[in-house]
């Protein structure tokens, strides 16, 4: 069974027992959170859609871990100038774990 959930902005395709980095969540670690935004929901070929969520559905997630992600690298140059400019960012990211799907 699948769920598509919509987290912190973001959509996944999330499953019972996965672990999906996501956008800083305002949770301690340890926590327990619980998702309303279940967009489709695919159980052994049941498909069901919703418009545009479906009632009743949630989907219930643990806070494993609270960390920052890669640095990704901005360099900015222009030719025949000199000028160069190189900036790095690291983006806070939440580590959830999908307890429950329903």
């Amino acid at each position: 069974m699948f769920a598509i959930v919509e987290i912190a902005g973001h959509q996944y395709k999330v499953q019972k027992d996965q672990r999906i980095y996501v956008n800083r969540l305002q949770a301690e670690e340890g926590e327990t959170l619980s998702f309303d935004k279940v967009m489709l929901t695919d159980n052994n070929g049941k498909v069901e859609v919703g418009a545009p969520v479906i009632a009743g559905i949630k989907v219930d997630a643990k806070v494993v871990q609270h960390l920052r992600a890669d640095k990704v690298l901005i360099f900015k140059k222009k030719r025949r100038k000199g000028h160069q400019k190189m900036n790095g960012h690291r983006q806070y990211i939440s580590q959830i774990e999908i307890t429950a799907i329903g």
